[in-house]
């Protein structure tokens, strides 16, 4: 479809200048009645943060987000911009996106002034009208709101001039969303110079009595450990959000479970087919779950989500190089995979122990609890009655990453009502990968929950009746 290319044909198309607010506040209303969600791919927060978010965008207020790391915060704020109009006319050569209507630039003003009708008008995409700034102790005002450029000075224009101005982040994202992540890590004097933005709606750069009425929607985010302890944000400037609200951690393991289902990377190929099973899928998420929960982690430092994708990742990325060793095309995780995830567990999150070189200790631990809690969940000892009958008349089973799947399938002979749990487990898978990765689950379920014993050297273990 052809857009208006001058004024004139603007004005004669009926387009209307409404703030970005209300743009978005409108937006909001449709997405609202009509029941479908704000964000897509933020899960967990339906009945917690979403609705206190919809509130705050239909009240026109600009919100900060309190929550530790790995909670959606900047992927949120990212995904407002859907929320905007897909095109918005701006007046050509403008650096802060100036209304046709409404101008607030010189440039602007002057070009309207001179050609009336006939200004050229260009249009700015949604994903254009969005900025973003990472807090940092070195960042400045000219970074955020401008400074005088020195070249336009040098090019004869007087320092009086506004034309000498180079517009900073802010302003650059007039009639638009800007987020500042890590408020609390901003300069407390550079937190002055927001105070205008929030509240008055304008800027003022140096000594120049220049005003430039801004059309923002304001983000921001923070810790709430910087936020409420050390007061690094300044009082006038959290008066100023109109809302505040608290992110979190999933609540639940099946939500954490879809969200790595939709943020892990597949690794499979054309040459390799990757399953994962449900129970091994939850024993990733149920780890993350107990490591939010353990005195043995630090929990102002947060357990981010993504320590769960990246665990899962690294389960899938394990079971592939056995499977490939061993010959095998399918490749389904198994427990003796879960040994891998100490590599990627050891860079997101902080052990608090008495002694030092214990932090191996409290990852295994919660391993274990996990396989355990899930165990319990989906089998339990009492379903397994008549495979703990055959351990007690002295069957004995290895296992391990050099064990190939076919030789657990074997064990169907030996361990009676071991088909009918393991069959449950793969949920109709019926290949070897996929019941060895179940009868592996089954048999440390049963040690970890004192039925069996386990003698584990290197990378094999044994199980034999207690």
């Amino acid at each position: 479809m052809s857009r208006p290319a001058t004024l004139g044909q603007l004005r004669e198309s009926g387009w209307r200048s409404v703030p970005v607010k209300e743009e978005v506040r409108r937006n909001a209303i449709s997405l609202i009645r009509s029941g479908e969600p704000l964000f897509a791919e933020v899960l967990g927060y339906e009945e917690t943060v979403l609705p206190q978010l919809e509130n705050a965008l239909l009240a026109g207020h600009d919100v900060i987000f309190l929550g530790e790391r790995g909670q959606a915060k900047t992927r949120m704020i990212r995904s407002l911009t859907g929320l905007l109009d897909e095109w918005m006319p701006v007046v050509v050569g403008s650096e802060i996106n100036d209304d046709p209507e409404h101008p607030v630039s010189r440039h602007a003003r002057d070009l309207i002034a001179e050609r009336g009708d006939d200004t050229p008008i260009e249009w700015v995409h949604r994903d254009d009208r969005y900025g973003e700034k990472l807090a940092t102790p070195d960042t400045s005002i000219a970074d955020l709101i401008g400074e005088v450029d020195p070249i336009r000075v040098a090019e004869g224009r007087y320092l009086s001039d506004e034309l000498t101005l180079h517009y900073g982040l802010v302003p650059r994202t007039n009639r638009g969303i800007f987020a500042i992540n890590e408020l609390p890590d901003l300069a407390e004097r550079i937190q002055v110079g927001l105070l205008n933005v929030l509240e008055e709606r304008d800027v003022q750069i140096r000594g120049y009595k220049v005003r430039l009425p801004l059309d923002v929607l304001l983000f921001a985010s923070a810790n709430p450990e910087d936020y409420t302890n050390r007061g690094r944000i300044i009082t006038p400037l959290k008066d100023r959000f109109g809302a505040q609200i608290r992110t979190h951690y999933p609540l639940e393991t099946s939500t954490e479970v879809a969200i790595v289902a939709q943020e892990a990377r597949p690794l499979g190929t054309e040459d390799v087919d990757v399953r994962v099973p449900a129970f091994m899928n939850d024993v990733v998420a149920e780890f993350s779950q107990l490591a939010r929960r353990s005195p043995h982690v630090n929990q102002r430092s947060g357990v981010s989500v993504r320590l769960s994708v990246a665990n899962q990742e690294t389960l899938v990325a394990n079971a592939v190089r056995r499977a490939l060793r061993l010959g095998e095309s399918v490749v389904v995780p198994r427990v003796s995979d879960l040994e891998a995830l100490a590599a990627s567990t050891a860079g997101k999150v902080e052990i608090e122990t008495l002694e030092e070189g214990r932090d191996g200790e409290v990852v295994e631990r919660l391993l274990k609890q996990a396989v355990l809690g899930v165990f319990k969940e989906r089998c339990g000892t009492d379903r397994v009655r008549e495979v703990l009958g055959a351990f007690d008349d002295g069957t004995v089973v290895h296992a391990g990453d050099d064990v190939a799947s076919a030789e657990y399938v074997a064990l169907f002979s030996d361990l009676a009502g071991l088909r009918t749990v393991v069959g449950e487990l793969a949920e109709g898978d019926e290949s070897p990968a996929a019941a060895a990765s179940a009868i592996e689950f089954v048999l440390e379920g049963l040690h970890l929950s004192k039925r069996l014993n386990k003698d584990a050297v290197g990378a094999r273990a044994t199980y034999r009746a207690r």
